[in-house]
């Protein structure tokens, strides 16, 4: 004979499983957080910087 389900068991374990399940669906739709996405958009504000202050001016060089 088969061993006897605990229902209310395994309505908990269900309820788990699809809330689980919810839960890695908005990772995937609402992605990272706000204080992450904004760190990265300064870094990156500030890596575009130092790459412009490096730049050479090629203009005055072409005048002769």
């Amino acid at each position: 004979m088969t061993q006897p389900i605990n229902l209310r068991q395994a309505r908990k374990q269900k309820a788990r499983a699809d809330k689980a399940k919810q839960a890695e669906t908005n990772r995937i739709q609402f992605g990272t957080p706000k204080a992450q996405r904004e760190l990265e958009k300064a870094r990156e504000a500030r890596r575009q910087a130092a790459l412009e202050a490096h730049k050479r001016d090629t203009d005055e060089g072409s005048e002769t």
